[in-house]
């Protein structure tokens, strides 16, 4: 049978309504997209031509109301069918008033799935055409020339740096090698991973993100793995664990360096063996996943402390990819901040503003210790204080007052002084009684050390 062209993204922070669902689509020739979140679902509707939304409603952080409205006044030719375990007539009211062809209430039948999804993809009950474009308008205030040529799978670049992790990434995403993603916190390691999977021949395969760090260590076992009925208290039920979702697909498993050494044995016999034993069971399930890991720890330095398994850490580290930090692309910084421009320009509402070069030089300036989501959190604090333009008072004190020195440069400490008052006073407009107040000194005394 000929493969339909839809594409649909179907969104729920419960995974295995997730895999229940592409496997579902799947079987009826639909290529499908997950997001357990508004904010990943966001992402893939700008990186991806979508052709129907299929959403919960009640999930943590940003609710699904929230994602409908969204698509509602962005995407208006996509149609969206809601899917709810908590139905009422207020949210069955506000969602068709936002367009939504269909609602239907876990638990549903496969049947009744089927028939929802083809009123939704009858072009009698929506408009496809121009599926997955902005209101006019939106492309012509912000798109940059070129920009297209500069995203990989949602990775923004043009560095030598970027591009080498890319070159990477194309040689490895279509076949099921273990990877290993090294960099620094906020450098966009799950992007990566991401890219790896969406790029490939697996892309329709399933996708499971797993945090190690932020599940507790007494739970981190069970949830990779799943757990049998009475394995330990609290199992009242067979649960499958991330592994088998992302059976046929990719498991990435960031802050691996958090996993304890019994979770370390398991997924080394997961490698060796390609098989996955539940907790409290005795037989083994055969299973098929590409593993990507990631940590910003020295797995190394783990080793020698004999905290992380050497044997585990080669079995892991077929290929590596190093992500730069920010500051060794920073020329990749424009490109960063015309997409978050755009970004939150549309999530506040058409709130499309630029930068002036003032502000924007503080930014290459600037070393990022915290990368591009501390940029990303910058720019998107920046929107919200500013009008029209972005300027220097719109950003932290801790950019606008950062002094750079060349590295192994020692100098006199009143030479250092000097520096960071005359930054000061460039930073305050060379109003000197503004810049006395940060500095906690007096006009007089800023013109003492200056002419020391």
């Amino acid at each position: 049978m000929q493969l339909k062209k839809e594409n649909i993204l179907i969104v729920d922070d419960d995974i295995h309504i997730l895999e229940l669902l592409q496997r579902h689509l799947q079987s009826w020739n639909y290529h499908t997209y997950k997001a357990i979140s508004v904010k990943e679902a966001v992402q893939i509707l700008r990186d991806t031509n979508i052709n129907l939304l299929i959403t919960d409603l009640k999930m943590p952080e940003i609710d699904g109301t929230e994602l409908i409205k969204f698509v509602s006044e962005h995407y208006p030719h996509l149609p969206k069918l809601v899917i709810t375990g908590y139905p009422s007539v207020q949210d069955s009211l506000a969602a068709m008033k936002s367009g939504v062809v269909d609602y239907l209430t876990k638990p549903f039948t496969k049947e009744e799935l089927k028939s929802a999804i083809d009123k939704s993809m009858d072009p009698g009950a929506s408009n496809l055409k121009n599926v997955n474009t902005l209101q006019p308008g939106y492309e012509r205030k912000t798109k940059v020339a070129g920009e297209e040529e500069f995203s990989y799978g949602g990775i923004i670049g043009n560095s030598e740096k970027i591009k080498d992790v890319i070159q990477i990434i194309e040689r490895v995403k279509d076949n099921k090698a273990t990877i290993f993603i090294k960099g620094e916190s906020g450098t966009g390691k799950e992007l990566v991973a991401r890219a790896i999977h969406y790029q490939g021949k697996y892309s329709r395969a399933p996708f499971v993100s797993v945090n190690c760090g932020g599940i507790p260590e007494n739970l981190l076992e069970s949830e990779l793995f799943g757990y049998t009925k009475g394995a330990f208290t609290g199992a009242d039920s067979n649960r499958l664990g991330f592994f088998q979702a992302a059976n046929g697909g990719t498991i990435f498993l960031d802050e691996i360096g958090n996993a304890s050494k019994a979770v370390q044995s398991r997924l080394l016999r997961v490698l060796q063996e390609k098989e996955v034993v539940k907790v409290g069971a005795q037989k083994a399930e055969k299973i098929d996943v590409r593993v990507i890991t990631a940590t910003n720890s020295n797995l190394k330095e783990m080793i020698a402390n004999d905290a992380f398994r050497e044997d585990l850490y080669y079995r892991l580290t077929v290929v590596e990819i190093d992500v730069p930090p920010l500051r060794e692309r920073k020329e990749d910084i424009s490109l960063l901040v015309d997409r978050f421009l755009f970004k939150y320009g549309v999530e506040y509402k058409d709130r499309f503003v630029k930068i002036s070069p003032e502000a924007f030089a503080i930014l290459k300036r600037y070393d990022w210790p915290g990368n591009i989501r501390e940029l990303e959190n910058v720019i998107q604090r920046a929107v919200i204080m500013c009008e029209k333009e972005i300027r220097v008072e719109h950003l932290p004190d801790a950019l606008k007052y950062s002094i750079d020195f060349p590295k192994d440069e020692l100098l006199p400490l009143k030479e250092i002084e000097k520096r960071y008052i005359r930054k000061v006073l460039n930073a305050t407009g060379n109003n000197k009684t503004k810049a006395a107040a940060i500095l906690g000194i007096d006009r007089k005394t800023i013109r003492q050390k200056l002419s020391d």
